[in-house]
């Protein structure tokens, strides 16, 4: 049985652990013994206040830090992690090159971008091989991420746009599902009742596209908006306002930003 170690037991990595910890030996580290404290009861395990302790135990490391933490704390065990390990980051923007310039040249390393649906057990998750990293390690990966989301494999380069479509995913259809609510509140129904028309609307379409098979989406728009009923009339509400335009430049400015931080 494989022992996993996180540095740093934020919601993100606690998410991980408590879908996990009951099929591994998991530990996790933090900054003081109080966070360490606080950690340890909140997720049910030993959580240490020493970096290198997790390190030298840990068959897999993941680094959970803040970003701007990650190198520091690489730094800190790079002496303890052999190419017997492997390490595994969670660090928004920080880039596998960077991991494998703060450890050493035979370091197995992968780089998960996470969401915070993982919270409820409906992650996305984009994985990249570093390139000491085997499809063994991929797939044990992907084997433990499997309990709280799906994951796509993806080159480094592909990293910040999956970080725009599904990293930052979240907060775009938080945004079109309280507009939504919020237009049915304006014309006369109850915010309630209009967010929960909206969220269970926006859940069932997500299932359906996933059970769609072979049928395109378009098809599945088609279906709901046939010509001249009202569907078709805010269809093509949608298409005056070019929203195809909207979400191109939505994603596109939030890759950007992806890369910007990456550098």
């Amino acid at each position: 049985m494989k022992q996993i170690g996180f540095i740093g037991c934020g919601k993100m990595a606690g998410a991980i652990i408590s879908a996990i910890k009951n099929d591994y030996k998991v530990t996790g580290s933090e900054i003081n013994e109080d966070i360490a404290k606080s950690a340890s009861q909140r997720l049910g395990i030993e959580v240490y206040n020493d970096n290198k302790k997790l390190a030298e135990e840990c068959d897999v490391i993941f680094i959970a830090t803040k970003p701007n933490q990650a190198v520091e704390a690489l730094d800190e065990i790079k002496k303890l992690v052999t190419p017997e390990k492997l390490l595994v980051s969670i660090c928004a923007g920080v880039t596998i090159h960077k991991i494998e310039s703060a450890l050493n040249n035979d370091t197995r390393v992968i780089r998960i971008m996470p969401n915070t649906p993982a919270l409820v057990k409906l992650g996305m998750f984009g994985i990249c091989a570093g390139s000491k990293a085997t499809g063994q390690d991929v797939e044990f990966v992907e084997n433990l991420l499997s309990t709280i989301g799906k994951c796509i494999t993806v080159t480094e380069k592909q990293m910040d746009i999956v970080t725009a479509i599904s990293g930052s995913g979240p907060a775009f259809f938080y945004q079109v599902i309280e507009d939504m609510a919020r237009a049915g509140e304006k014309l006369g129904l109850e915010y309630e009742k209009s967010l929960t028309l909206a969220t269970q609307t926006a859940l069932g379409s997500a299932q359906m596209i996933f059970n769609r098979g072979e049928i395109p989406v378009q098809t599945l728009i088609d279906n709901v908006a046939t010509k001249g009923g009202c569907t078709f009339v805010g269809i093509q509400e949608m298409k005056k306002y070019d929203s195809s335009k909207v979400f191109y430049d939505v994603i596109d400015k939030t890759t950007q930003k992806a890369c910007e931080l990456g550098k």
